[in-house]
């Protein structure tokens, strides 16, 4: 499961997981305890939005050692099988069951941050902003993937701006249903 920040990779792969008996991992989550091991400060459920993150970004950027480590992990786990991960890279870089690209606009992804983490949309759509501006050229430096513009390794791409929330959920299960189970 892959797609910009704030689209809602997290809350549909949980539903996944949980309707298929799967294990569920988070290259976001990975990272962010690589950023602990670093000595970061990573307290919080809107980290990836604090100055501690931005820190942190910084340091990501001028080595790609910290992605890398993820990506690592994420392919191990992708092989063992029976799980949902959702990721931003893992999707250009092996060859998993079913890849689901969620898109959603900009603004609606702020207003979703918004909700989430309790800050303002117009603040929230400055952070969508440049943590899309960071993936696209972290991502670009990296593997040389378009992200976000090159969606062709992808199966399906799902626009939750035209979905709420239940239908995308359930439209996911019985995608990932009918290819598990044929």
């Amino acid at each position: 499961m892959s797609g910009w920040p704030a689209v809602g990779k997290t809350t549909v792969a949980e539903q996944l997981a949980k309707e298929f008996g799967l294990s569920i991992f988070n290259g976001g989550d990975i990272l962010k305890d690589l950023a602990s091991e670093k000595g970061f400060n990573v307290a919080g459920k809107d980290w990836w939005d604090s100055e501690e993150a931005n820190k942190f970004m910084l340091e990501r950027q001028s080595n790609l050692y910290f992605d890398k480590e993820v990506d690592r992990r994420l392919i191990e786990m992708a092989v063992s099988g029976n799980v949902v991960i959702t990721s931003y890279t893992l999707p250009w870089l092996t060859d998993s069951a079913v890849k689901i690209w969620l898109r959603g606009s900009e603004h609606s992804r702020a207003k979703r941050m918004a909700n989430r983490d309790g800050i303002n949309v117009f603040d929230a759509e400055k952070i969508v902003r440049q943590r899309d501006n960071d993936n696209k050229r972290i991502y670009w430096k990296l593997y040389n993937i378009g992200f976000g513009d090159d969606l062709s390794v992808f199966d399906f791409i799902l626009n939750t701006d035209l979905l709420d929330l239940q239908i995308l959920i359930d439209l996911t299960k019985k995608i990932v249903g009918h290819i598990l189970i044929p």
